[in-house]
């Protein structure tokens, strides 16, 4: 089953930034993401179209996060990549003549919608700053492991 990575990659790209205080090229996001550059400007020319991020052309030039993170949220970057597919299942058909399909439908329909609805409510709740902290918390914490190892 094929899965669509798309908002993971952008999220990640997008915590990568953050932690530059300059900008990044589409080469240095590409090397962090093991991707081609030309994958990199089409991911970000969506979230540039939804203000999210800028870019500069250039020397010195690149792409930034054009707000802050506490204001950006998982659901905002899902909307500007294009909102792709939620739900790797769905109906055999959309509009079947088979009344034991059309049954199928109706108890999968509503469950379907319940399902994207609770995601979605997720993504809304889930700030770009959570996941930067949550990050810097994993960082904290490796770092005193490997602390605690070098001392023992």
């Amino acid at each position: 089953m094929n899965r669509d990575s798309r908002l993971s990659g952008v999220l990640h790209v997008l915590l990568h930034m953050a932690e530059h205080q300059t900008p990044m090229t589409s080469e240095q996001l590409a090397r962090a993401m093991q991707t081609n550059p030309v994958v990199i400007r089409r991911i970000l020319g969506g979230l540039r179209d939804a203000g999210f991020v800028h870019s500069e052309k250039g020397h010195g030039g690149g792409w930034t996060i054009a707000r802050d993170l506490s204001a950006i949220t998982m659901r905002d970057v899902y909307d500007a990549i294009g909102r792709p597919g939620l739900m790797a299942m769905g109906n055999r058909s959309e509009a079947p003549g088979c009344l034991v399909e059309q049954a199928v439908n109706a108890a999968l329909d509503p469950a379907f919608r319940d399902a994207e609805g609770l995601l979605l409510d997720r993504f809304a709740g889930v700030t770009l700053a959570q996941l930067s902290a949550d990050f810097h918390a994993r960082m904290a914490e490796r770092s005193h492991l490997a602390q605690e190892h070098s001392h023992g």
